[in-house]
């Protein structure tokens, strides 16, 4: 294992560094050196670096040029141990697991720092992570005990992988902090002003949201405030109408005047709010967007964004993101990832066939099943995975059972599971924390369904959703979603390693990612090569994730100048 070196900065900007061994401690001296980009500048033939946190040490090196290979971090392994152990939620920086491996009191884990809306700088620089250096040979002791405890994992290949493809996914999102989503500032103003109009001095509502305020308050006999959701409610009410919420879907089907323009306010305020002229000014420098990526962002794996909405940009926003004269923008979507990944980890002979198949899926699946119907498979195969059993959630989940049973015993399993307590894990072995104690708050992840039929525990029991939950059906519910989300989410990590690895012998760059999308800007010239890389990339990243199954996994790819007409 000469080439895997541990890495550790000092409190002087120097560095401690020491080639490693089999067994994960030092296989030589310490060494100490002055300059952290040097020590790795001139050590190109180490292909895993190991260090504490990718967030401390690569964007350091990014900010004067050097990429690395690989690298083992270990703050992120302890998350993932810490996990599969059935300890979620424990301390899991360097520092605590040094005090459990020693026996002394465990620190809690520093306060996530709060990105910075127009002071992007900070990603890049060391201040930006605020703990005290550790030392190497603490390092190294931790290290080499995660490795002993990835032995003693439930499948200890798959978990090593797991890990190996999460430090993989640290290196992305440091990245693609750095690269920027391009994006032109003119456009974005000019898109701005068709759909909201002028801008008045002082920051009030611009002319557009002026005008259907007044429409909305002309409708309802009397000045209504459409940004305020109580005082809608109540003009509703003192019309004979009583509605619980604002949301679109509870009033579209109203039958009031005020309904068109209060939908068409509130979707103009959510862009003028979220994405108008102040986060322009805020969170655009240079001609990119620069979000902060936070891969493993939540327990499923799926990323998030600390700052900046990157994950939600709407569509008509899109058009601001273009690529650079001669370059353009290479943006791949997986289809159908959820029913193939079902297919793989389940090993279902009749489901892995239908997701083997160069058609579309869910109409594969209507002819077995569903007489034809595209749409109704389309929805029992999403029922099965999110756990509908409303309508006619029942009778499809009882079509496709009998069809695919080995695809519904698998999600069935995990909801069982979840409910009892129990530890469900991805195909690679991440795992859903366990049952939180009563009154432990949690987040819905996934876009997992919510009904108030699943208050039904107990007295004075309150439900609360996604894998928090102390209601055993909305924990099974949200455990069957996570085998699958889990394991698209483990797939797409070594997709983007795979990737990544081709880009790096290419002028093109990963600037975006979001679940089942990905984004590359490269020269014109270089657009089908990343077509054909984004391909193999995929079908390396479902062998190494799944083993050999015939399950295909395709992309829909588009190369465009502007994002908004790649969908």
């Amino acid at each position: 294992m000469a080439d895997r070196w541990a890495l550790a900065p000092a409190e002087d900007d120097g560095v401690e560094l020491a080639v490693l061994g089999p067994d994960g401690l030092p296989a030589g001296p310490v060494l100490r050196e002055a300059d952290l980009t040097r020590a790795v500048r001139e050590r190109p033939d180490v292909t895993r670096w190991v260090w504490r946190s990718t967030a401390e040490v690569y964007p350091r090196l990014l900010a004067t040029g050097v990429r690395v290979e690989r690298c083992y971090d270990v703050e992120d392994a302890e998350t993932l141990l810490l996990g599969h152990e059935g300890r979620y939620g424990e301390p899991r920086s360097a520092a605590a697991a040094l005090a459990r491996l020693r026996g002394g009191p465990v620190p809690p884990d520093p306060p996530q720092r709060s990105a910075e809306p127009g002071a992007q700088s900070p990603l890049f620089e060391p201040q930006s992570v605020r703990s005290a250096p550790m030392p190497l040979a603490d390092l190294v002791e931790v290290y080499a005990e995660q490795q002993r405890r990835h032995d003693r994992a439930e499948h200890p290949d798959r978990m090593r992988l797991l890990t190996a493809a999460e430090s993989a996914g640290m290196l992305v999102a440091a990245e693609l902090n750095r690269a920027g989503l391009p994006w032109s500032a003119d456009v974005h103003r000019a898109v701005l002003h068709d759909l909201l109009g002028e801008r008045y001095a002082g920051g009030g509502e611009p002319r557009r949201l002026a005008e259907l305020a007044d429409e909305v308050s002309a409708a309802f006999g009397r000045r209504v405030r459409p940004d305020l959701p109580a005082d809608v409610i109540k003009a509703f009410a003192q019309a004979g109408i009583r509605i619980r919420s604002t949301r679109r879907w509870e009033i579209e089907s109203l039958d009031h005047p005020a309904v068109k323009p209060l939908i068409e306010y509130k979707k103009l305020y959510r862009i003028w709010v979220a994405h108008g002229w102040s986060w322009l000014q805020d969170w655009v420098r240079d001609g990119r967007f620069r979000p902060e990526f936070l891969a493993h962002g939540t327990v499923t794996g799926r990323w998030v964004t600390n700052g900046g909405g990157a994950l939600q940009i709407p569509k008509v926003i899109r058009r601001a993101v273009v690529a650079d004269p001669g370059w353009r923008l290479v943006v791949a979507d997986a289809d159908q990832m959820e029913p193939r990944v079902l297919a793989a980890i389940s090993r279902d002979p009749g489901l892995m066939e239908v997701a083997g198949r160069e058609t579309d899926l869910y109409q594969s699946v209507s002819d077995r099943a569903f007489s034809g119907d595209r749409a109704q498979a389309k929805l029992a195969v999403l029922g099965a995975v999110y756990g509908q059993t409303s309508g006619d959630g029942l009778k499809n989940l009882a079509a496709l059972r009998r069809r695919f049973p080995r695809a519904v015993a698998y999600v069935d399993d995990a909801a069982r599971a979840g409910e009892e307590g129990r530890l469900v894990r991805t195909w690679l072995g991440r795992t859903c924390p366990p049952a939180a104690r009563t009154g432990d708050d949690g987040t819905e992840e996934a876009g997992i369904p919510v009904t108030a039929e699943d208050d039904t525990d107990g007295p004075g029991q309150e439900w609360v959703p996604g894998h928090a939950s102390t209601n055993a059906r909305a924990r099974g519910r949200f455990a069957r979603n996570f085998v699958v989300q889990g394991s698209a989410a483990d797939w797409t990590l070594l997709l983007l390693a795979a990737l990544r690895r081709t880009c790096a012998d290419l002028a093109a760059e990963l600037v975006f990612f979001q679940h089942d999308e990905v984004i590359v800007h490269c020269p014109e010239e270089e657009a089908e090569t990343v077509v054909a890389a984004i391909r193999a990339a995929g079908d390396l990243a479902a062998r190494l994730t799944f083993g050999e199954t015939p399950v295909r996994f395709p992309f829909t790819t588009a190369v465009v100048e502007c994002y908004a007409d790649a969908k």
